[in-house]
Order: structure tokens, then C-alpha cells, then sequence
């Protein structure tokens, strides 16, 4: 089993150099997959309010073998929840359907502009910090102008923005902004559309360089950029593989290879118009 490495937050916590993604692991298959990934080596498991997956996630978590203690559970507050008053109930409900007091890091999984309550519910994770209901706080989907404000407005500056990040989409600008600023960055969707990404050549040639997999050129990219990727995957054997990535380095061209693969956004999810409830 891969050990993990770690880097500390910018309030002082340990947190993993790759994490697990829940996305659409439900049922008893989910529970078994998420408990599969902590005998593989993870300790970040990421879930939100909107994969209608908390309550899957939390039995794995006491269904693993690893001590809870050492895992990081991550939520969302959906962007029907936000406002103070409904970002503290949206909390307490993911606290019941996890089943822990204490939630490990909570995001705010869409800044949804248009309503223009994502700084009141930065507020409600402060609040909910200072109550002892979570750990960690951070910001899913926001761009600098956005992590800005919530510095102006609170003086608090999150832990963590989770945003799309790939080699087709590398966020270099707000990469640099999320180190200057001490964030870290966490990459959804790290693999992009996997089958065509796989298969471009400068991935194939540094797998083949390495000895590695496709795969495992692409997240430990990840990792040399400073940002920790969620993979997902409800096979053990492949669960393994992701993490499995610790043992090699890619050399400066090779980063500088793939990320020249840019091309955008895969879905369109501009945060300063998508609007997800």
C-alpha cells in the first residue's frame, strides 16, 4: 500500500497529495468502493450535498479498517443553501447524514454570482469552524476576484479552492494566484475525458519513459504542479494504480509537454456564469 504524502494548509493542517472523489458512488457498491480506497492508501474522500452520497460515504468511513482519525472528509454546501442562516443548517445536515461531529474540510461548491450570497456563507463556515461543527473551510469553483472578496469582506482566506484542473485546462494564472496567497489547489475531474486524454503523446511517451501508466503520468503531473487530485474509481486495482505515484518524478519538459496540451474548459463551467443549485 502507497503512502501518501502530505503538505500543511494555510491553517496548519496536514493534507493528502491526492484524495479519493465519491462522484456517483452510491449504494453498497459506493460503501464498499470507498472502503476499498482507504485500504488503498487514501485518507482525503470527497463528497458534497449534491452526489446524494454523504450517507454512503460515512458508513464507509466506519466500515474501514483505517481510524477515522486519520481521514479527511470533505463536503459541499450547495448553492440552494446559501445565505448564513442556510449554510449553518446545510452543515448540520451533512454532519447527520455523514454521521461525525466534526466534518474535516467543507466547501462552498458553487460561488453561484448571480445570487450573490457566497461571502454570507463563507461566513457561516467561519462560524461553523468556531462551533466546532468543522476543521477545515475552503472554496470550490471560485476565481481570484471572488477568493478576493472574501478576504476583504472577512479576513479569512480559505484553505482549499477545488476547481476543474487538467492538462487540457491547467489554470496557471490561478495556480499562481492560490500560491501567492498560500491555497491549495484541489483538481476535480483530473483525468478530463480519460480515453482521449490517455492517449495523447506527450502522456505516452513519459509513461513509457517512466514505466508507468498513462494514468499515473497525468496525476503525479498534478501533484509537480502543487495541486492534489481527486481520481475516481470503484476498482481496487485501479485504486491502487492512482495512488500509486510517489515513486518517480516527471522531469521539467515533460510538465511543460503536457501542460501544453491546453485547450480550455471541458464543460463549460466559467464560475463567474455557471449556476449550480
Amino acid at each position: 500500500m502507497p503512502t501518501i504524502p502530505t503538505i500543511t494548509l494555510n491553517d496548519g493542517f496536514a493534507f493528502p497529495e491526492i484524495g479519493f472523489g465519491t462522484y456517483k458512488l452510491t449504494g453498497d457498491a459506493g460503501v464498499d468502493a470507498v472502503v476499498a480506497a482507504t485500504e488503498a492508501g487514501y485518507r482525503l474522500l470527497d463528497t458534497a450535498v449534491n452526489y446524494k452520497n454523504e450517507r454512503v460515504v460515512g458508513e464507509a468511513v466506519r466500515r474501514s479498517p483505517v481510524d477515522r482519525s486519520e481521514l479527511i472528509v470533505t463536503t459541499k454546501i450547495p448553492g440552494r443553501d446559501h445565505g448564513f442562516d442556510s449554510a449553518l443548517t446545510s452543515i448540520d445536515g451533512s454532519r447527520e447524514r455523514l454521521g461525525i461531529d466534526v466534518i474535516d474540510l467543507h466547501l462552498i461548491h458553487w460561488p453561484n454570482p448571480s445570487v450573490d450570497k457566497y461571502v454570507d456563507t463563507w461566513r457561516a463556515l467561519i462560524e461553523a469552524r468556531a462551533r466546532g461543527w468543522v476543521r477545515s473551510i475552503g472554496v470550490s469553483n471560485f476565481t481570484p476576484a471572488m477568493l478576493d472578496r472574501l478576504n476583504d469582506e472577512t479576513g479569512v482566506v480559505p484553505a482549499i479552492n477545488q476547481v476543474e484542473l487538467h492538462p487540457y485546462f491547467p489554470q496557471a494564472q490561478l495556480r499562481e494566484y492560490h500560491r501567492a496567497h498560500r491555497i491549495r489547489t484541489e483538481s476535480w475531474s483530473p483525468l478530463a475525458t480519460r480515453a482521449e486524454l490517455l492517449g495523447e503523446q506527450p502522456i505516452v511517451d513519459a509513461a513509457k519513459a517512466h514505466d508507468v501508466t498513462p494514468t499515473q503520468v497525468v496525476l503525479r503531473w498534478h501533484v509537480q504542479l502543487g495541486s492534489t487530485p481527486i481520481p475516481k474509481s470503484a476498482t481496487p486495482s485501479r485504486q491502487r494504480e492512482n495512488a500509486d505515484i510517489f515513486g518517480f518524478s516527471l522531469t521539467g519538459d515533460e510538465v511543460d509537454a503536457i501542460s501544453g496540451l491546453e485547450r480550455g474548459r471541458m464543460w463549460g463551467g466559467d464560475p463567474d456564469s455557471h449556476e449550480e443549485m
